[in-house]
């Protein structure tokens, strides 16, 4: 991966919730309503407009995007993916990459130049993080390379185990 590229990824530890950037990436349900885990969290933290707008848009497909305000939040807006459940099937990752590649183009076509990621599909979906890491680091990586008004990406992530998995991994991605 190109140097210039890896520069421009960030990791971090931490409450998804918090961040200052200017869109989050919310690891949603299909129905895009709110539930457990980072959707929950960033549900309650946006505060009640984001549920009203998030019933405005019909819910998501897996491996889909969609944006929204965020409300609450010190970021701006807030981009809600659906993850795929694991499986072990080939067809998981291409849906994973795909709700990064999705993001990422909602995030350029709305002048978004600061975006974090959670670990999408690596909590109650249940996609193990050493899989998960790679396409979302390869494909992020990707994307930025395509799109140089997004300065940043941040993966912030929950535990100090999936910390550790990205740290490793951005230090020698190939």
């Amino acid at each position: 991966m190109d140097p210039a590229v890896l520069k421009r990824m960030e990791v971090f530890q931490g409450d998804i919730t918090r961040m200052a950037v200017d869109a989050i990436v919310n690891a949603a349900n299909p129905s895009l309503l709110g539930g457990g885990g980072v959707d929950g969290a960033i549900h309650r933290a946006a505060g009640p407009g984001l549920l009203a707008e998030c019933r405005t848009l019909g819910g998501c497909p897996t491996g889909e995007a969609r944006i929204t305000g965020g409300y609450a939040l010190t970021a701006r807006h807030v981009i809600h993916t659906v993850g795929p459940v694991y499986s072990g099937k080939p067809s998981d990752a291409l849906q994973l990459a795909a709700c990064y590649e999705n993001s990422l183009q909602l995030a350029a076509e709305n002048h978004i130049r600061t975006i974090a990621f959670p670990a999408i599909s690596c909590g109650v979906y249940g996609y193990p993080i050493s899989e998960a890491c790679p396409i979302a680091v390869d494909t992020v990586g990707r994307m930025l390379a395509e799109h140089p008004a997004i300065k940043k990406a941040a993966f912030v992530l929950f535990s100090n185990q999936a910390l550790g998995v990205y740290r490793r991994y951005l230090e020698n991605p190939d």
